[in-house]
């Protein structure tokens, strides 16, 4: 053989053992493989699939109010079902606010402003204690220093009328003194914190285009 034959052979040796070397490391593929990208399909659909686990799971504006699986969760999440919208601690920041509101009111005798936040019969009860102080000659100073607790005691929702309830247990402090119609302090002292504890119920029909609460209970 001449030279170039020779080197032809030796080169086409090297190529065989190589193919027969990688044929050994990385195997053979036999059958239907399925491509790259169905690959992918299935890891996006587990992730998918992951998501609506999570989403299916117990709503976190729920458990921050109340116990999995109580009273109060099971009623909360049936207003949510009828108003979507509906947040619980939304609500828990407009109960706050309107409890100030309301009790400034009252103690002023001043029922005006809050009329829309009350029933007929809140509003009823206190303006009766209202009239019995200006009858006694009586004035209420008072100045709201804030809550210092508030819970969401119960929750209820009756799924015939719609109608849902929440009760709130409230803890505020305020400095509080009665005047009689001399302008004498008879009661209370502009320097001493009166902490009281209330307990109010507000009320909505959750299928009902106005979304205000209305304050229909009061109690301790």
């Amino acid at each position: 053989m001449n030279s170039p034959m020779i080197q032809l052979l030796v080169l086409a040796g090297i190529a065989v053992f190589l193919i027969l070397k990688l044929r050994s490391v990385l195997g053979t593929r036999e059958g239907y493989e399925k491509p790259q990208i169905d690959r992918v399909a299935e890891q996006s659909q587990r992730r998918s699939d992951d998501f609506e686990v999570i989403e299916g799971g117990p709503d976190p504006d729920i458990m921050d109010h109340a116990d999995e699986g109580s009273d109060i969760a099971i009623a909360l999440a049936a207003m949510k079902r009828v108003d979507p919208s509906f947040n619980v601690s939304e609500f828990m920041g407009g109960a706050r606010g309107a409890y100030e509101m309301i009790l400034t009111a009252f103690e002023k005798g001043d029922l005006a402003d809050v009329l829309p936040f009350i029933s007929e019969d809140v509003y009823e009860a206190f303006a009766s204690v209202v009239d019995d102080r200006e009858k006694q000659g009586l004035k209420i100073e008072s100045n709201f220093i804030g809550i210092s607790d508030m819970t969401l005691k119960e929750a209820t929702f009756d799924e015939t009328t719609k109608e849902a309830e929440m009760t709130m247990r409230f803890k505020s402090e305020m400095t509080y003194q009665v005047r009689d119609a001399g302008g004498d302090v008879i009661e209370g002292s502009d320097s001493e914190v009166k902490r009281q504890v209330d307990v109010w119920t507000f009320a909505r029909d959750m299928d009902a285009n106005d979304p205000n609460w209305r304050l229909v209970a009061t109690g301790e």
